[in-house]
């Protein structure tokens, strides 16, 4: 048995997929789960509640936490050190693998020019101190309780199903639309991003994988240095539209985030938009023969 912890999320369902080449039994486990393979067992809790949890982990070999909370701070500190200690002392009891879907706050800003799996982590923002403290979590566990754990962290990312991801909503969407495209801060840096497809098979490869444990993974990422300007070039290239922008600056965000939450709590997070962010994935491309989607590629599946 293989459970998905915060199942229905873009790469939750693509997981789910990629999961059958390994096993037969897939456990979907979310507020309101639904089948992805006709054969997926569905398992309705709340990540909060210890109890279920528990019971949603017992007979699996390995566990993918792949939930998303709502974009605000304070729900992040409430409910993510709950679901991950519930999600560790469950693992632990059960004697399940834990694989944990991660993405880049925990990174020191001086880092974002160049991540590796070995940048520091030293985060200025709330959100990157509470993804901090959730590592932190697990690598305690792994010294301390015996749990067989990684990391699998991804960029920002994009793909076909991607609903949350500021490429499809800011770029896609908009110039489909014919509007205007929308970037943070500054569109002349460079900015990876992950396709959501080879993030999962990553996942699903590690999870499988002995001697992946107990580490940081970095997921298969194009090595491509894309700028923003890039990326709305090409897409409204694709699209036989105008490549015109917009900038959603700290003033904007300042301003628009009097009516909006999510929009608000972008504001910290400006520092992985003001200069280059890329993302180096070399580790798994080499350790599993891995040649990341290009852009070129991703887009054009994303577009279709």
């Amino acid at each position: 048995m293989q459970t998905i912890l915060g199942s229905g999320g873009a790469v939750a369902n693509h997981l789910a997929i990629e999961l059958k080449k390994y096993s037969s039994k897939i456990r979907l486990v979310s507020r309101q789960p639904k089948k992805i393979n006709e054969t997926d067992e569905i398992f309705p809790a709340d990540l909060t509640n210890k109890e279920l949890v528990s019971k949603a982990v017992k007979g699996s070999e390995v566990v993918y936490l792949t939930a998303g909370l709502p974009y605000n701070i304070k729900i992040w500190q409430r409910d993510w050190p709950v679901i991950m200690q519930n999600v560790i002392e469950a693992c632990v009891e059960h004697n399940a693998r834990l694989v944990f879907f991660d993405n880049v706050y925990a990174y020191s800003p001086d880092e974002v020019s160049h991540m590796t799996e070995n940048s520091q982590k030293n985060p200025s923002t709330r959100k990157g101190k509470v993804r901090a403290d959730l590592l932190n979590m697990i690598f305690d566990a792994i010294k301390e309780k015996g749990l067989q754990a990684l990391i699998a962290r991804s960029a920002d990312f994009y793909g076909k199903d991607v609903k949350t991801g500021f490429l499809n909503f800011g770029v896609i969407d908009k110039l489909k639309k014919g509007s205007k495209a929308m970037w943070q801060s500054d569109a002349d840096k460079i900015h990876s991003l992950t396709y959501v497809p080879d993030a999962a098979k990553a996942v699903a490869i590690l999870g499988n994988t002995l001697d992946a444990y107990n580490q940081e993974w970095h997921l298969p990422t194009s090595s491509q240095k894309w700028t923003g300007k890039d990326f709305i070039n090409h897409i409204a290239q694709q699209l036989n539209a105008k490549p015109k922008y917009y900038l959603l600056n700290k003033t904007m965000i300042r301003l628009l985030g009097i009516f909006s939450t999510t929009i608000r709590e972008l504001k910290e997070m400006q520092y992985q938009n003001d200069r280059n962010y890329f993302f180096d994935s070399t580790k798994f491309d080499k350790r599993f023969s891995f040649t990341p989607t290009s852009y070129e590629e991703g887009i054009k599946e994303s577009l279709m």
